[in-house]
């Protein structure tokens, strides 16, 4: 592109006049590129092509994968994704160059210009403090303002015009409004600030460690944009990131996390790492009730319902919070999101290895967490060495006639269960575990007397839902130390559990088709190995059933990271040599 911008890309205020005056403008470069880039806004992305890796990091920040089987791969161009992209500091022009470079084929100039345009729609309205009237909206579009305060949904939110460019906003509604905002496809960017919140002393303590350059520059982009989400794959340190941010705050801190578990790993890692001391942190969960200056409280108790109310929502105004640390925001339950709106005027960091949710509420982490300030891609951090290389290997079992006719003949909502479980897997997941024999290894699953069984049949211990946290905590450090080779786990072990020699993972079920879930128990596996040696996923899959299409619809996060999955036969593996 040249110098002088002519899309005008670097103000992200401009009209869509001003967008249409730029089509003849436009210089379309053509290669034999490794995409294909389609005017219904799917990019087409040759998996074998020299150059695709490039490419795959070029579009991540702005284009969402939809589909990967094994020789091209579809993207999505959406607006949330471009307005991500645009608040992580990305503009048009980059957009437009990295389809333009990499695509084998003109790239449709609609197309184009509709990337100038909606990335150009971010920002128009924007939310700030007024020194005399407190918080307003303010636009550079007159109509725009014009059109959403006649929304009948956004009208209630806001109050007096001001002049007609600039309209008062109610305080309580900041959150909500900007939820609307962006339902309606006016992102507002929120320049109101933020209170300090009740100050308290937080100094990371670098004296045996240091933290890693990604690491520090997510906690710097988050700090700069004040709120949003920092996604890195698990085994990246995002736990150092929260205390990084914490250090930057140096303010009390309230810390969500998925279970207890979790939340003692927090504990235990911020009392090694900063200056915090036992004394000041504090364990908000089903078992104790503390509220310290550092406060570690877990989803499942805040959003549990006493005579129908949220009573334990109260923790949020319990203090004045400088921070708010959501730990796995992908998985933030719905009473927390409301929650939340009423918070915008404090520090809010998600963190995350995916911002996929299976709910389809991208939208409000965007818009009342915050939008995406850092990414790196997985590969990226491996072949730096922070996270181990993994190979991925998809198992396919053939059921017997009799598993066959009970799964053609079962309803169809029993079917995936039928599938899932099938006593066919057995003898294909104990042989990988011999194969395997002396490697820390994982058995993960979704039905829980599918995992008894295996349990009996490996003589290993199982970690389920209704294991004690006492329980848990001993089970996993004896894994830890090397006195359990085996674990059988549900899906309580996919969030926040560091493993860190987990070498071997072994999916036999799991939650259907969930994306979120697949990159979790990959990122059981991915903190580096003492000895350096690769991690190996295996999930076992039964063919000719929906167990595989729900394994193809799981693999397409990894696919978008780089990792390959290999397709085996459990014949050929059951075969001996």
């Amino acid at each position: 592109m040249p110098s002088s911008d002519p899309l005008g890309t670097s103000s992200p205020r401009r009209t869509a006049t001003e967008a249409d005056r730029s089509e003849a403008r436009i210089t379309v470069v053509v290669t034999d590129g490794p995409l294909i880039v389609q005017s219904d806004k799917t990019v087409l992305l040759e998996v074998d092509h020299p150059q695709a890796d490039d490419a795959r990091i070029a579009i991540a920040p702005f284009a969402e994968l939809e589909r990967a089987p094994e020789h091209v791969h579809t993207y999505r161009i959406t607006p949330l994704a471009l307005w991500n992209a645009r608040a992580a500091g990305h503009d048009a022009e980059q957009v437009v160059d990295a389809l333009t470079t990499y695509s084998r084929f003109p790239v449709p100039q609609p197309l184009l210009i509709d990337v100038v345009d909606v990335m150009g729609r971010f920002g128009r309205l924007q939310i700030a403090n007024h020194p005399a009237h407190g918080l307003v909206m303010s636009t550079t579009d007159r109509a725009v303002l014009t059109e959403v305060i006649r929304n009948k949904k956004i009208s209630p939110m806001i109050g007096a015009r001001i002049d007609e460019d600039t309209v008062i906003v109610h305080p309580s509604e900041r959150g909500r409004l900007k939820q609307a905002l962006l339902k309606v496809g006016w992102p507002a960017e929120d320049l109101a600030g933020y209170v300090d919140g009740e100050a308290h002393p937080i100094a990371l303590d670098e004296s045996d460690w240091q933290l890693r350059d990604y690491q520090r520059q997510a906690a710097e982009a988050f700090w700069a944009g004040g709120s949003g989400v920092v996604v890195l794959p698990c085994g990246a340190g995002k736990t150092m990131v929260g205390a990084a941010a914490m250090a930057r705050a140096q303010a009390t801190t309230l810390i969500l996390v998925t279970n207890t578990v979790a939340g003692r790993q927090w504990k235990r890692e911020l009392i090694a790492r900063t200056s915090l001391t036992e004394e000041e942190i504090g364990e908000y969960s089903g078992e104790k009730k503390e509220i310290r200056p550092v406060t570690i409280a877990t989803y499942q108790v805040i959003t549990r319902k006493t005579k129908g109310e949220y009573k334990h929502l109260e923790l949020f105004d319990s203090r004045d919070w400088g921070l708010v640390v959501y730990d796995e925001v992908h998985l933030l339950p719905a009473p927390v999101f409301r929650m939340t709106a009423d918070l915008q005027s404090r520090r809010r960091l998600g963190l995350t290895a995916t911002l996929v949710r299976e709910d389809g509420r991208e939208g409000d982490v965007f818009s009342l967490i915050g939008p995406k300030r850092y990414d790196v891609p997985w590969r990226d951090i491996e072949a730096q060495g922070w996270i181990a290389p993994a190979e991925c290997t998809e198992v396919r079992v053939t059921l017997t006639d009799a598993e066959r006719l009970d799964y053609a003949t079962a309803e169809a909502d029993e079917r995936y269960k039928l599938a899932a479980t099938a006593l066919t897997k057995t003898p294909v997941i104990k042989s990988i575990v011999e194969k395997h024999t002396g490697e820390p290894t994982l058995v993960i699953g979704a039905y829980l007397d599918q995992l008894e069984m295996l349990g009996d049949e490996l003589d290993a211990p199982v970690i389920q839902g209704a294991t004690r946290n006492k329980e848990r905590e001993e089970l996993f450090d004896k894994f830890r130390r090397g006195e359990i080779k085996t674990l059988v786990v549900s899906k309580v072990a996919n969030f926040s559990i560091d493993l860190p020699e987990a070498s071997v993972a072994i999916q036999i079920s799991g939650t259907f088709g969930s994306r979120q879930e697949e990159a979790q128990r990959l990122g059981r596996l991915l903190r580096p190995k003492g000895d350096g040696r690769q991690a190996h996923f295996y999930s076992i899959v039964s063919r000719d059933t929906v167990d595989t299409e729900y394994a193809a619809h799981r693999q397409r996060f990894l696919a978008e990271q780089g990792y390959a999955y290999h397709i085996v036969d459990a014949d050929d593996l059951l075969r001996p040599l």
